[in-house]
């Protein structure tokens, strides 16, 4: 199953396997450090908190938890009401964050009064990722909305503030994406998709999506394959469904390196925010290297 984000300042992995969340120690040891039982069903999505301390995960268990890592002890557990597929923080405003999932809305929760704030309509079945957008005034969130006649909605904005669609006419080829990244300089996020390319867009109303670039040699296939940005922004990673992991200069699209990983679909790579050119990877059966 796919990691979560890395914590800068532990310099920890977390990965979600089954109804479990474990915490690694990915600089030194390797040494798995701590396993949580915060669900009793599928872990589906976890992010840190921007101190460190805390994770947040969803669960097909219909719930969401904030756990704090260090005590084991759950600081916050809400009913969604629906299996939770993806989480995102609010970048400016870490006690609020974002559930979406097998239901046709998007919810934002106050973790101090453990109550939904506001909701997001989106008429849909299944939200697959949430994205904020810099400063958490726009979201982004991709939907499996996805028929022969028509791509709308498969990639939704949305205003934090008011919960208004702000577009939904955002990518118009007939493919799911089922991971969203932002880029950590320019005004940009891209798209997993389904037709096999990370797709490229703007991060700024209309969102419009660059045609000249997209990132291609990896599998998708219908597995939850995350693409990610190294830190400075000059580097995209993407799992592939052959197991490999694959390495592209954001500029100009072209493929920098490629590692045969695993023999399991490769869900995830992860670049590590402090330690230049290390990586970690995990696939389809839970196993997780460290390359250097």
């Amino acid at each position: 199953m796919p990691l979560c984000r890395t914590c800068h300042e532990e310099l920890c992995l977390a990965e979600y396997i089954g109804a479990f969340v474990t915490v690694w120690d990915g600089a030194e040891s390797g040494q798995c450090l701590r396993v949580y039982t915060c669900h009793s069903g599928a872990v589906r999505d976890a992010c840190w908190t921007p101190c460190g301390r805390c994770l947040l995960t969803g669960s097909f268990d219909n719930t969401a938890v904030i756990t704090d890592v260090e005590t084991g002890q759950q600081v916050v557990k809400l009913d969604n009401q629906f299996k939770v597929m993806c989480v995102a923080l609010h970048p400016s405003n870490p006690e609020i964050f974002l559930t979406g999932g097998y239901g046709s809305v998007v919810k934002a929760w106050d973790s101090r009064t453990c109550k939904v704030v506001k909701v997001y309509k989106a008429g849909i079945q299944q939200t697959l990722d949430i994205l904020f957008l810099r400063g958490g005034v726009d979201f982004i969130t991709s939907s499996d909305c996805v028929s022969r006649d028509s791509a709308d909605r498969t990639l939704i904005a949305w205003d934090y503030q008011t919960t208004a669609k702000v577009s939904n006419q955002i990518y118009h080829e007939r493919y799911t994406c089922p991971s969203l990244a932002l880029h950590p300089l320019e005004e940009s996020f891209i798209a997993q998709t389904n037709g096999n390319y990370v797709a490229v867009f703007s991060s700024q109303q209309p969102y419009r999506m660059n045609k000249r670039r997209r990132y291609e040699g990896h599998k998708v296939e219908g597995y939850a394959v995350q693409c990610e940005f190294s830190q400075d922004g000059t580097i995209l990673a993407s799992g592939s469904s052959t197991g490999s992991a694959h390495f592209y200069d954001y500029q100009n699209a072209r493929m920098l390196h490629t590692l045969r990983a695993h023999s399991q679909p490769c869900l995830c790579v992860s670049q590590h925010p402090v330690l230049p050119a290390t990586a970690a990877t995990c696939d389809w059966a839970g196993e997780i290297k460290v390359w250097h």
